[in-house]
């Protein structure tokens, strides 16, 4: 009898073909989130070569490895958060090598984390193919190209809208040469979409804290973006049949609303008379930023404000919508909306006394309980150990060092200003957890859907005392 994971291969391998390349044979048990990793770390590699070129760097000499490798894994993993100036630091050629990283980063995770749902689809039985879709949040059990199409064609709409909005504001509204205009209006937009949070500004968007026409363009991109395709593709489809759209679909609707207005409101209480962020902005502006950095923080990482000038209450608030981040096989990161949406219906019913969890009038399944759990707990122990070593490397305070933390395994990109001033053990240790954190989530709630297999018997149940 052929293994599981042979199978599996057999599979992806008719459903992609060429996918797996020659030098994987038959019996290389190679899963989908393996091949996922090994793609991803071989972008930051040949991102990292290619940073390091004398000509990516403005100067003399080519950037140092940690340097180009920091650079690299940021704008693969879509996060955004930097040890050098990025228009000061790198050339016209590094600028561009940073934004085609971020692109194939942000096409990346929204393919892989998409086609996974269609290989699994095809992988499990029939009864276990809706609850496959839920965990690998499938956009349906359609054929790879579709998807891959769709994802191309999402992707290069929106970045070509918002760059033309941004490269007219930057002409009409800052006196732009024409050259310079269209170079940020793709860039930005690039970054925006795929939730990046590169700029080329020094003080990356704070010039324009109070201009709609820039801020509004991009945020609308990052909501897009973070979104996550299975959403916009059942958006498209049934845009006038919410009562058929799916359980994933409503959540992360739902979810984004919440969030964003809660996001807003929350950080405009607390910053609001605080004169170092927000406070002596009008109050349309206050407003207006209030919002924009609730949309980033889910999880783009440009920023409008000073976020280092931050009350710490509000680098705690972030530090949660970070943490939720945004939609499932989508750019933004985080743990997802629908993994905290599953866990806040399981509490819910768990304090009303229900003994089944029912959401938007469908029956959650159980495995999607355990995974929810375990996702969290595994990350929330992450994060925690992370920021625990960064506390023993330097000397900043455990807010700065959280805030970095999360930031870094959310792929966000905000930072308080302390990254550049890491030591290199430190500056490692975000990288690591920007790589785990960008792709950790989706390939472990994978792997946890193909382990799944039925028990054949079952232990007797005891009950041990909680609380």
């Amino acid at each position: 009898m052929r293994s599981h994971g042979s199978a599996l291969n057999q599979r992806f391998r008719r459903l992609v073909p060429g996918t797996l390349g020659p030098a994987i044979g038959r019996n290389t048990r190679w899963h989908p989130p393996q091949l996922i990793v090994l793609g991803f770390a071989g972008a930051i590699l040949i991102g990292t070569l290619l940073l390091m070129l004398p000509f990516s760097r403005r100067g003399d000499g080519g950037a140092g490895f940690l340097e180009a490798l920091f650079t690299s894994t940021s704008a693969v993993c879509v996060t955004g958060l930097a040890v050098v100036d990025t228009p000061v630091y790198w050339s016209f050629f590094g600028q561009f090598v940073i934004l085609a990283l971020m692109q194939v980063g942000g096409f990346g995770i929204m393919s892989f984390a998409s086609l996974l749902g269609v290989v699994l689809a095809h992988r499990l039985g029939l009864q276990s193919k809706i609850a496959a879709a839920a965990e690998t949040k499938s956009t349906g059990f359609g054929d790879v190209r579709s998807v891959l199409l769709g994802v191309v064609k999402v992707s290069l709409f929106v970045e070509l809208i918002v760059a033309v909005v941004l490269t007219l504001r930057f002409v009409i509204g800052y006196d732009f040469d024409i050259g310079r205009a269209i170079w940020n209006g793709i860039f930005h937009a690039v970054s925006s979409f795929n939730n990046a949070g590169f700029a080329l500004f020094s003080d990356n968007l704070m010039p324009f804290v109070g201009d709609p026409w820039v801020c509004l363009p991009i945020a609308a991109a990052i909501i897009i973006g973070g979104l996550g395709f299975p959403v916009l593709f059942e958006l498209r489809r049934r845009y006038r049949m919410p009562h058929h759209w799916s359980m994933n679909t409503k959540l992360v609707l739902l979810g984004t609303v919440i969030l964003l207005l809660g996001g807003t409101g929350f950080i405009a209480a607390i910053e609001w008379n605080n004169a170092s962020s927000i406070g002596a902005l009008g109050s349309a502006d206050k407003l207006l930023a209030s919002f924009f950095q609730s949309v980033v923080t889910r999880t783009a990482g440009f920023n409008s404000v000073d976020i280092g000038a931050l009350d710490p209450v509000t680098w705690l608030g972030i530090d949660i919508l970070m943490f939720i981040g945004g939609g499932s096989a989508g750019t933004a990161g985080g743990l997802k909306i629908t993994t905290f949406g599953v866990l806040f219906f399981i509490l819910y019913t768990e304090v009303q006394g229900g003994t089944a969890v029912n959401v938007f009038g469908k029956r959650l399944a159980r495995s999607v309980h355990r995974q929810a759990i375990t996702v969290v707990l595994l990350s929330v122990a992450f994060v925690v150990g992370a920021t625990m070593a960064l506390m023993l490397m330097t000397d900043f305070g455990l807010d700065r060092l959280l805030f970095e933390a999360v930031s870094a395994f959310a792929t966000v990109g905000l930072s308080t200003g302390i990254t550049a001033q890491l030591p290199a053990a430190g500056q490692v240790l975000l990288i690591v957890l920007m790589f785990v954190g960008r792709l950790g989530p989706v390939t472990l709630a994978s792997a946890l859907a193909l382990r799944q297999r039925k028990s054949l018997y079952e232990f007797p149940r005891e009950r041990p005392l909680i609380g």
